[in-house]
């Protein structure tokens, strides 16, 4: 079946509170989904995130970001106050010289990850102290079948507060290589700070799968979007050394990214530890199965992130600074994929496949069944072979205008090379470009691809300040919200009409 659906990261949702999350504004973006005759609501990795504040970096691959927990909840259980909520944030606002120069257009538009830290997490820690959550049967039963995971990440991220936000290889021995007595100790020292992350990481999986059904009893299913490589610093790594290729010392032999490519002249570095595959394969790929298995917990469709790996995967010897020097070592194959199958009986799976396109790669695609990515904005390189223009296409694909990766329509344009603007525009049939991302909307919508998802940037023709991540660069990425005044009033109407049409004109309703 023909269907469509949008990409919008969790945190670009407007909420009072500096970053979007599983607040009434989530809910309406839902109906407005549902008004705009969409199936699916694409989102980015849901886990908790570190320096940098990616979500493709995250502390743990099984926990979920505090940062997304409606803070409403907790009003409503008297645990906090309306007032309290606006006085930790104004207090942390009055302090930032940015805030205080920037419009209110501008403090909707992005967010301030600061004042998450700082001001979020402190109303956290208030209403779990305030909280008689101990008491509740549904927690107790949470802690115990969540146990496989929440016990090591409570203790990682209690550890990680106590010393101020170190990485692992910088803790004592006696704790990165977890010692069975030290553990013991700091277990018993640190029981409330462990007991207030588990507190955490329940009230994100209970907001969030209250979210899900709305949205699944509504009609809008989630794709879910899974790294994956885990973060260097994680709880992963730590609890898990046996997963990746360390060396005597528990320290990454060689680490994660890809070589020189479109997006940068010295590859990128991502940093990340790499699978020892010959452990997982001889495991029956146990902690995969795990994971994917919470990933279908959690939404219904899962895009694996940089698919190619499991063909071939880049090894950077670690140290080095750039990506310039690495090489491709073979991944675990159809093997892996042939074990997932048969555990989680066919699972909805869309292979990130863009990039380097070996034979190899093409050919476990083809082999797994999974449909891969069509990117437009990769399509007008004025080479009429290009996989990605639409009438290279088969129906097994999702096509996208771009991705979280890439610049809006209208940025990417204006930054498009003389021959390929007008190559655009031939292909398009238009003389002028002042209708841009509508136009490359409706190309992907008319396509034979089942599934079209457009960034909600491209829905609103947002130029390239709306833009959400440039890899290999750090400072401005993942902030980029949506101000209130697009999903309400005659904006909204405009925008929920024309996605209307548009997927009714080409069979996607």
């Amino acid at each position: 079946m023909r269907k469509s659906g949008i990409l919008t990261a969790v945190f670009s949702l407007p909420n009072e509170y500096g970053i979007g999350c599983f607040s009434k504004e989530a809910y309406d973006f839902v109906d407005f989904l549902v008004e705009a005759g969409q199936k699916y609501w694409q989102i980015l990795p849901l886990g908790p995130t570190g320096y940098g504040d990616s979500p493709y970096q995250s502390f743990s691959t099984f926990a979920g970001n505090p940062y997304y927990i409606d803070l409403q909840e907790f009003i409503d259980n008297g645990w906090l106050t309306k007032e309290e909520c606006h006085e930790a944030f104004d207090e942390y606002y009055e302090s930032n010289e940015w805030y205080q120069k920037a419009s209110a257009k501008e403090r909707n538009n992005y967010v301030d990850y600061e004042a998450q830290y700082y001001a979020r997490f402190s109303l956290l820690r208030r209403a779990y102290e305030r909280s008689f959550i101990d008491s509740d049967e549904q927690y107790a039963k949470f802690i115990l079948e969540e146990s496989y995971w929440l016990n090591d990440y409570a203790l990682y991220m209690a550890i990680k507060d106590d010393k101020r936000g170190a990485s692992i290889y910088d803790w004592e021995p006696e704790l990165f290589r977890r010692d069975e007595k030290t553990l013991k100790t700091v277990k018993k020292e640190l029981a409330p700070q462990i007991g207030f992350y588990k507190f955490l990481q329940y009230f994100f999986k209970k907001q969030w799968m209250a979210l899900k059904k709305y949205a699944n009893e509504k009609g809008i299913e989630i794709i879910g979007d899974i790294p994956i490589y885990v973060a260097s610093d994680s709880a992963d790594t730590w609890a898990n050394p046996e997963l990746f290729i360390l060396d005597k010392d528990s320290r990454p032999r060689g680490v994660a990214g890809c070589p020189p490519d479109y997006f940068s002249a010295t590859g990128q570095l991502w940093g990340n530890p790499l699978y020892d595959w010959e452990y997982h394969k001889n495991n029956g790929y146990s902690w995969w199965i795990k994971r994917l298995k919470k990933c279908y917990e959690l939404y219904d469709v899962v895009r694996i992130d940089h698919f190619r790996a499991f063909d071939e995967y880049y090894f950077i010897p670690f140290g080095d600074l750039t990506a310039e020097y690495g090489h491709w070592e073979p991944g675990p194959g159809y093997d892996f994929f042939k074990t997932v199958n048969k555990e989680l009986k066919n699972p909805r799976i869309i292979a990130e496949d863009l990039g380097l396109l070996t034979p190899t790669v093409l050919k476990l695609v083809k082999k797994t069944g999974y449909p891969g990515m069509k990117v437009l904005e990769f399509a007008f390189d004025s080479d009429e072979d290009n996989d990605y223009l639409p009438h290279n296409y088969d129906k097994n694909c999702v096509v996208y205008t771009g991705t979280h990766d890439n610049d809006t329509v209208k940025g990417w344009y204006k930054q498009a090379k003389s021959k390929d603007r007008k190559y655009i525009k031939d292909y398009l049939g238009v003389d002028k470009a002042t209708s841009l991302s509508h136009d490359l909307i409706r190309l992907a919508e008319s396509s034979v691809a089942d599934t079209c998802i457009i960034p909600i940037q491209d829905v609103y023709s947002l130029d390239a300040s709306a833009r959400i991540n440039t890899p290999s660069t750090l400072g401005n990425n993942w902030k980029w919200r949506i101000v209130p005044e697009l999903l309400t009033g005659r904006r909204r109407r405009e925008a929920a009409t024309f996605l209307r049409n548009t997927a009714s004109l080409y069979g996607r309703l």
